[in-house]
């Protein structure tokens, strides 16, 4: 892989993430099965609000909830399935398998609270931390694999 690269950006308020989320689902590669999304940041800092606005971007048009209850959130569109996953009440990779992780690899994963499951947090192909500022948030994007890599350099070229 070439060097990994990052973005910080300041967004603020929620039309920011939300076209954040647009350029993210514009700079998805037509083959996305398989990439894992971290996004850390305490709740309300707009993880799922960045998820809601990429599937938006995508086309889907029904209710687009946190996964805070269901763990797993589905969609599925012609080019592939996308997971909303949340893991803020999981706490071993056992529960994470009871989940049904291993069958999550055949779309891509956005995972919030991944540092809950060290194994996850290492697997992500980008990372969001999103952070409360005085005013709006900031938002720290690293790639950490080649997938990574291309997909931050396509979000990039916007900022």
């Amino acid at each position: 892989m070439r060097k990994p690269m990052n973005l910080d950006l300041e967004l603020k308020d929620e039309n920011s993430t939300i076209l954040l989320g647009n350029l993210l689902a514009k700079a998805l590669p037509k083959q996305y099965a398989g990439i894992l999304i971290s996004l850390i940041g305490e709740m309300g800092a707009g993880k799922t609000t960045l998820v809601r606005a990429l599937l938006r971007c995508l086309g889907y048009n029904g209710v687009v909830p946190s996964p805070t209850y269901t763990l797993v959130e589905p969609y599925e569109f012609d080019c592939g399935k996308i997971y909303h996953i949340d893991l803020y009440r999981i706490n071993t990779e056992a529960e994470l398998e009871f989940l049904g992780w291993s069958d999550l690899s055949d779309g891509m994963m956005f995972v919030e609270w991944p540092q809950r499951i060290p194994n996850v947090l290492k697997r992500a192909d980008i990372e969001f931390k999103i952070n409360f500022k005085k005013s709006g948030r900031q938002v720290n994007i690293n790639s950490l694999t080649h997938d990574g890599n291309v997909i931050l350099k396509e979000i990039n070229k916007y900022y």
